[in-house]
């Protein structure tokens, strides 16, 4: 028999088997505190272990890497003074040695994206200073707790604190995940928006469902039954879960614009969501139910709230007058060119002037780079950004001085190769679930990915980077965490079914943490032998 109306609505959790608690000689009481203490302590216990590895030496190196040179200083000009500066081209290495001297220009610097970033970032910088920990911080910390949300998302998709426990520790051993929780960019801060504003959105379809669930029919013997007056016309109520979903959106897209696409991606799935929840309690005409009842709500819960959210974020440009572009609008109006909109805040249509620049500087960013990419090659790690190297001589910088040759010191912000690689299947087997299974956690994990992925084929002809992609990367973990699962076999399965796959998994498992850990001296820019550089050096393009 399969599972009840309830059931279907609101899955409940995977327990321990009786058997392997009686195996060990722990009473069911004390089973079920466990279990109840594994639910918090599981997550945070990998949590603890992926902030350990992310503060361990987070100043090293010492020095402003890759695009930390924009970031690190815009921060520090935004937080001190509402608006980033134009910074002189040689400002960086009197930053590292002496940054008590450094003066933050008054001028106002052009930049490209908006300032939820930067305030995250520099808010590090205001509690440590201007220094690479400082600049490092918040970023460190926002990857740390992206593992912890990660172990709860997982647990409340899957039903299963292992395996949600399983997909945090995978996302705390993906490299590129773990590279740009130390460097002071905003794809990192984006992606920790982009997955808490899932996060809310999974438990907003939880008590969106137990709320459908406690309206429905109850017969004589306690079985819910579906009513298809209830499932149409059931009002589901304040939904704070999905405003603050909507606030996170806001949040991602004040960090970088991308976000927009995401935004709409996870609007779409909300609303589906809801369809398929009133599908299941017995609607006949799901969607039409959902017009009348959910799309309004959704809609303004969803796009007003992060539009706000973004104005929001841009408050210490609005309320200064140095800001770039601040002044412009009424510099139109004192030359007569104010037009139509004349009637609209000045700021606004600054803003809004500011705005159209940077998309245009955006669409028509086409100079060559070393390191650009084309998003296809990204799944495979065709070409990984190199965010620091140096050739340290023996007896310099930790080269050994015994060595033959220059060492090599790099951070190369590549993600753990056989986690990666696991991804291109386990993304084939999501999608098998979600179009013949009809698999909603499937279609969910589905969705994270393709929105974080699929607009940069939109855009070949831009200079575009594999970094891009840790904005999907706590979704792959979640890909491969459910094939993992599928791997393992379901509660029902033979005892011998189970050990296998259980054996098949913990192997995968073991060697995706061994990759990291292989890789780790090239995250963390530690000297290391020539050869043993190049031994990491598995692809020609990661040269």
């Amino acid at each position: 028999m399969g599972p009840g109306l309830r059931e279907r609505l609101v899955p409940p959790y995977t327990r321990p088997s009786e058997r392997m608690w009686a195996l060990l000689g722990v009473s069911p009481g004390l089973a079920d505190r466990i279990w109840r203490l594994a639910a918090w302590g599981g997550p945070l216990l990998v949590a603890l272990l992926a902030g350990l590895l992310r503060f361990w030496n987070l100043d090293k190196p010492h020095a402003v890497i890759f695009d930390e040179t924009y970031y690190a200083k815009d921060s520090w000009a935004l937080i001190n003074q509402g608006y980033e500066g134009a910074w002189p081209k040689d400002i960086d290495k009197t930053i590292l040695t002496d940054p008590s001297s450094v003066l933050i220009p008054t001028e106002p610097g052009y930049v490209v994206h908006p300032p939820m970033g930067k305030w995250v970032i520099g808010l590090g910088e205001k509690i440590f200073d201007f220094t690479p920990f400082g600049w490092r911080f918040m970023v460190a910390l926002l990857g740390t707790l992206s593992v912890l949300m990660l172990c709860r998302i997982g647990r409340r998709l899957f039903r299963s604190t292992f395996l949600g426990c399983l997909a945090g520790l995978l996302l705390a051993v993906d490299g590129l995940h773990f590279v740009m929780s130390r460097t002071a960019l905003l794809d990192q801060v984006l992606m920790f928006f982009v997955l808490a504003s899932f996060g809310c959105l999974i438990v907003d379809r939880d008590r969106a469902r137990r709320r459908l669930a406690a309206a429905l029919p109850v017969d004589e013997e306690g079985v819910l039954r579906p009513d298809a007056a209830v499932a149409e016309n059931q009002r589901l109520g304040w939904r704070p879960w999905r405003l603050a979903a909507g606030v996170m959106l806001g949040l991602a897209f004040a960090t970088k614009w991308n976000g927009l696409y995401i935004m709409a991606a996870f609007g779409l799935m909300t609303v589906l969501w809801d369809a398929g929840g009133r599908r299941t309690a017995g609607a006949f005409r799901p969607y039409l139910a959902v017009l009348r009842r959910d799309l309004v709500p959704a809609f303004v819960s969803v796009v007003p709230v992060a539009l706000v959210t973004y104005v929001a974020t841009w408050t210490g440009w609005i309320a200064s007058d140095k800001g770039y572009f601040r002044n412009w609008a009424a510099e139109q109006d004192r030359i007569g060119g104010g037009g139509f909109w004349s009637w609209l805040p000045d700021w606004l249509r600054s803003l809004w002037h500011y705005e159209t620049e940077v998309y245009e500087f955006h669409v028509n960013l086409t100079s060559h780079h070393t390191y650009q990419s084309n998003p296809w090659s990204w799944i495979v790690l065709g070409r990984p950004v190199s965010y620091f190297y140096e050739s340290p001589a023996p007896g310099e910088k930790g080269c050994p001085a015994n060595a033959t040759e220059k060492c090599a010191q790099e951070v190369l912000a590549l993600g753990t190769p056989l986690l990666w690689w696991a991804a291109c299947f386990a993304i084939l087997y999501i999608l098998w679930r979600w179009f013949f299974r009809r698999d909603w956690r499937a279609g969910a994990i589905a969705c994270g990915i393709a929105a974080g992925w699929v607009p940069w084929f939109l855009y070949q002809e831009r200079t575009i980077f594999l970094f891009y992609a840790v904005v999907f990367v706590p979704f792959l973990c979640l890909a491969v965490t459910m094939m993992i699962g599928a791997i393992v076999g379901p509660p029902g399965s033979s005892e011998r079914r189970r050990t296998f796959g259980a054996v098949g998994a913990g192997v995968l498992v073991l060697l995706i943490v061994w990759n990291f850990i292989y890789f780790w001296p090239i995250y963390t820019g530690q000297a290391i032998p020539m050869d043993s550089w190049r031994s990491r050096m598995w692809l020609d393009t990661w040269v």
